[in-house]
């Protein structure tokens, strides 16, 4: 069996889940891999057969999505041509993970395909979604990939086709602590809006920057360029986590029983439909980085056990590489 793997470049958490999932499906079949997108700060660990630009969401540096440089920044008449030609004939399964090129050439050219996402839940009128539906997000989460089949993961098994997060091993592997210290992880937001906030609040912060080429400190507030061996030792031994409202960062903080802050990016539908679960967890949001909120829940005993099991080969091998 030959198998193509295609997933997002856009955001951290896609790359996160191949490294975990690729390893795996080479134990059982020959596997390729496609990525599109380009705004990913992780770097794949295995051979890309194919890379392209793709269509990526792009933001301002407020904490929002950026309409305007999303429609004038990506190439949409490239994209529909390489659709157009993309030959994926040889393979008997393409492993989708939010990928619009192959996941559109395999409608028009009905070709067998599987979406393994997260943006998978949200097709499942199970999922926690606001109370507010926002039209153009919701036609997003439908149409960005078409696909029939689907499995999803989310914070919880909300729909018999929703799985627990895939937890890298990288992660599992770190023996957590907490040392007093604090955790940001904002890419919406310039490095100058974060220090002016936290610099107001009297406990120690670690900001992860990708803007930031340099490690610098103002005050209480220490700003690292993006470096994963070192991001991943100030996680294991932080006290709590300040991120956007993502899938991958949450999920991996809740398993390392962090406290855990998240600030959906704005007009990002998405991160707002991941507030709202985390919000019914028991997990504090807010639609701004503000200093009163970000205060209280620094001095809060937030603790929320979960169960987030090794079981991703089992998934692949039951629920997905099947006919």
């Amino acid at each position: 069996m030959k198998i193509l793997y295609a997933f997002q470049g856009t955001g951290n958490g896609h790359i996160a889940r191949a490294q975990e999932i690729i390893p795996i499906l080479k134990k059982h079949v020959s596997v390729d891999t496609l990525i599109s997108g380009h705004q990913s700060q992780l770097k794949a660990t295995f051979d890309l057969n194919y890379q392209y630009k793709g269509i990526s969401l792009l933001y301002d540096k407020t904490g929002g999505l950026s309409y305007w440089k999303t429609f004038t920044e990506n190439k949409f008449l490239e994209a529909v041509k390489i659709i157009k030609n993309l030959d994926l004939s040889e393979y008997d399964l393409i492993i989708n993970d939010y990928e619009p090129l192959t996941g559109w050439a395999c409608k028009t050219k009905k070709l067998p395909m599987i979406e393994l996402s997260h943006q998978a839940s949200m097709s499942f009128k199970e999922t926690p979604k606001p109370e507010k539906k926002d039209f153009f997000g919701e036609m997003i989460l439908k149409y960005y990939v078409p696909s029939e089949r689907k499995i999803g993961f989310h914070f919880e098994n909300y729909h018999p086709q929703i799985k627990k997060p895939v937890i890298r091993r990288k992660i599992r592997n770190l023996d957590p602590d907490k040392k007093g210290f604090y955790l940001v992880y904002l890419p919406s937001f310039s490095d100058e809006n974060i220090i002016k906030v936290l610099k107001q609040i009297s406990v120690e912060w670690k900001v992860f920057s990708k803007y930031s080429k340099l490690q610098h400190k103002d005050g209480n507030v220490e700003v690292f360029p993006i470096d994963e061996i070192q991001y991943l030792k100030y996680f294991e031994n932080c006290d709590g986590i300040l991120c956007n409202a993502g899938f991958e960062t949450p999920a991996e903080a809740l398993f390392m029983d962090k406290k855990l802050f998240v600030i959906p990016i704005h007009n990002q539908y998405e991160q707002e439909c991941n507030a709202c679960a985390l919000d019914k967890m028991g997990i504090p949001n807010s639609k701004v980085l503000e200093v009163k909120e970000i205060q209280d829940w620094v001095a809060s005993d937030q603790h929320l056990q979960v169960n987030y099991p090794d079981d991703i080969e089992d998934i692949l091998l039951n629920e997905v590489l099947v006919k």
